[in-house]
């Protein structure tokens, strides 16, 4: 924890250092050039190529696509490398990727909508609503249990820590044997399971990245709007936003949705056992060796680089394009937590986004990792805002993590020409009104 923490410290020092030297104009984008110290055009297709390019190639990913917005006008999306290596079909800004934890924000933007409609509060007790789940016969239940609130599944506060204890999301082989059903199992079975297991430390008490914590608060979502998890997102958030395009991700090859990448495992990766035959064939990691289905309020989305800035243009308190969310709540959704983590922090953890307060307004961002899956997107202080979504997981994922989001920074300080046009209207959206 406190390695990746001081990760994520030194990634928001470089993005705020220089944001910081492009207000006051002393980024040198582009290089200068010989005509009078003029200085060289670069558009940010240009200048995303020279950093993405060689950055895929270092780290052998096939695939990849980066949308950019400039106050509120898409003003670059790219698709780099293949979508699919068998028969050579390129990826493009609209290819669709799974996007991992890039759907937590969704899910907070969607249970945020709820607390809106004055249908949920975020102090009310989780486990008060999820009244029809019951645990495993015989299983002893945390007397601390009932004391978790959506507020606390939000920030991540829940209890759960996947280091102390494990990610209940990657274990379905054994949930489904505790539980008696076949394997994989569904969302509501891993949280009956999870009912009857010790939580790793009061509730409220501390920061611990939670992927359950999310997935129980998809089953919030359903049983106060009354919806599937899905359908609820696509009518409160997706549609209103003009996004058409996202859907939730299948697990294996044959289930892959119109235009969605193929995914790759590192070279060299071994095979796993498939969660989906009781035999637990051995399958790529990436197709068959998790299911994403009961994920899908953590990290079950699919989604192109375009959707995602939609997304992000639709709830990020700025005026350029009108937000899904009211201004209170986007302030809510990104103000700082009063947990001890968080206290002293240059950075924290909000309602669904990691945010920086910078000295004109705050970075949030957010990044997603599933085996043959790597995802980024931010908001930036300064009007920009960018997603990335590549078709692989290197190896040395933190560290490929760590070049990716700085590539990405020095590509936007290497614009020099930015568009005046808007290109939203060149990636429509079936939903379509932004």
């Amino acid at each position: 924890m406190r390695r990746e923490r001081s990760r994520r410290r030194s990634r928001e020092w470089r993005a705020t250092a220089l944001l910081a030297a492009l207000a006051a104009g002393l980024v040198a984008c582009g290089g200068g050039g010989s005509d009078g110290g003029t200085t060289t055009k670069v558009t940010p297709a240009q200048s995303f190529a020279k950093v993405i390019t060689p950055l895929m190639t270092k780290w052998g990913v096939p695939g990849g696509a980066v949308a950019l917005v400039k106050d509120g006008r898409l003003v670059m999306a790219e698709g780099y490398g293949l979508a699919d290596k068998a028969g050579s079909i390129a990826a493009t800004a609209d290819s669709l990727f799974r996007i991992a934890s890039l759907s937590k924000p969704v899910t907070a933007a969607a249970a945020l909508k709820l607390v809106e409609a004055g249908l949920l509060g975020l102090d009310d007790k989780v486990f008060d609503i999820l009244i029809d789940l019951v645990p495993a016969p015989g299983a002893t239940v945390d007397p601390r249990l009932p004391d978790i609130t959506v507020r606390n599944l939000l920030q991540h506060s829940g209890g759960w820590d996947r280091d102390a204890s494990f990610d209940p999301m990657f274990r379905p082989r054994e949930i489904a044997a505790a539980m008696g059903v076949a394997t994989p199992p569904d969302a509501e079975t891993i949280i009956r399971y999870m009912m009857g297991q010790p939580l790793d430390f009061t509730p409220g008490a501390k920061y611990v990245y939670s992927n359950f914590g999310y997935c129980v608060l998809g089953r919030v979502i359903e049983r106060v709007s009354g919806k599937s998890y899905a359908a609820y997102v696509q009518e409160a958030i997706l549609g209103p936003a003009g996004i058409g395009h996202m859907t939730l991700g299948r697990s294996l090859a044959a289930d892959r949705a119109a235009g969605e990448v193929a995914y790759y495992d590192y070279p060299g990766a071994p095979l796993t056992p498939s969660v989906f035959t009781e035999a637990g064939d051995l399958v790529p990691w990436s197709y068959g060796g998790f299911a994403i289905e009961p994920m899908d309020a953590h990290g079950g989305w699919i989604a192109s680089a375009v959707d995602l800035v939609r997304f992000i243009t639709a709830v990020d308190g700025l005026a350029s394009r009108p937000d899904v969310l009211q201004a209170s709540t986007v302030a809510l959704m990104t103000a700082r937590p009063s947990l001890p983590d968080w206290a002293s922090s240059d950075w924290y953890y909000a309602l669904g986004w990691q945010v920086r307060p910078t000295g004109t307004g705050a970075n949030w961002w957010h990044t997603g990792s599933l085996p043959g899956t790597a995802t980024i997107m931010v908001r930036a202080s300064n009007g920009l805002a960018w997603a990335a979504l590549f078709n692989t997981r290197p190896a040395a994922a933190d560290t490929f993590m760590t070049e990716l989001d700085s590539a990405l920074w020095t590509a936007v300080g290497g614009v020099t020409d930015w568009p005046t046009t808007d290109l939203f209207g060149s990636h429509p959206s079936p939903a379509g009104t932004r």
